[in-house]
């Protein structure tokens, strides 16, 4: 697929994250650009064919548009921008009354997601990308290793989608219409490894992140994550069971932010007592 070049003087920055930024289009408001960071070439390309293999599926998600390139070398996508839409978790942060009926939402989408069967192969299987992850962690013992790569390996299989950074601040709406974006990790597998990062989001996060990056107090996000429970799992779940259930999936991220930060992240691994 060869990139299309465009002009960054058409464009206005509008947000920004670990791998790049966003821009939205000045004159076209349906227009938004996602663009990598220099030297990522791959990426990109790679996102651009998943997410249009994601969006055939029939997945709620942007369509993709093009695969660009600007004049400094810089590569990213182009997407049809949702006019008004909010993530549920700005939605929530601005209006904490609502909490019960956006985490009810959020669920729903979550539950019809995770019963959507896909063929599994053209996508990943999440346990591959988890074995890769704990491969390359330098901050696990070998033992430990082995016993997150058995637990994972026990982890029954489902052929179902699974999203790969489920945040409830990935999943926007507008009107009645609601869609997940950043699908760049979507995979297929067993839909505890993608309800682990709700429950790390709303209860394992430290104040101050959650509030930065969600909007909201660590109070209102366990309070999503309370009402996220009955609708996700069933009103004969209770909260703790939930979370008995969860905890270790919540804490196989470890890998992912630990990759991240280039850093042991003692507070999520706390959540994997468990197994090591």
């Amino acid at each position: 697929m060869e990139a299309i070049k465009i002009s960054l003087n058409d464009y206005v920055l509008s947000g920004g994250g670990a791998n790049g930024e966003s821009f939205d289009h000045k004159s076209d408001p349906s227009v938004m650009l996602k663009l990598y960071f220099p030297g990522k070439i791959t990426q990109p390309l790679d996102e651009m064919k998943l997410s249009r293999k994601v969006y055939d599926l029939g997945i709620p998600t942007p369509e993709p548009g093009d695969y660009v390139v600007t004049e400094d070398g810089r590569y990213g996508i182009r997407f049809k921008r949702i006019l008004g839409k909010k993530s549920y978790s700005r939605a929530t942060g601005d209006n904490p009354e609502l909490v019960g009926k956006y985490a009810a939402e959020f669920a729903q989408m979550c539950r019809q997601l995770h019963r959507t069967h896909i063929p599994t192969d053209q996508f990943e299987n999440v346990k591959v990308r988890y074995y890769r992850l704990l491969e390359e962690n330098p901050f696990f013992t070998p033992a430990e290793k082995d016993r997150l790569g058995k637990f994972i390996a026990d982890t029954p299989d489902e052929d179902t989608a699974i999203h790969g950074d489920l945040q409830y601040s990935n999943a926007i709406f507008v009107g009645d219409k609601c869609y997940f974006i950043d699908l760049g990790d979507f995979a297929w597998g067993n839909h505890l490894f993608d309800v682990g990062m709700v429950y790390l989001c709303c209860c394992l996060s430290d104040e101050a992140f959650i509030q930065e990056t969600f909007h909201m107090p660590k109070s209102l996000a366990i309070r999503f994550w309370e009402e996220f429970v009955p609708v996700y799992f069933g009103a004969s779940t209770s909260v703790k069971e939930a979370e008995q259930l969860i905890r270790p999936y919540a804490g196989l991220k470890t890998l992912i932010v630990e990759r991240d930060t280039k850093c042991p992240m003692p507070e999520f691994r706390a959540a994997l007592e468990g197994i090591l």
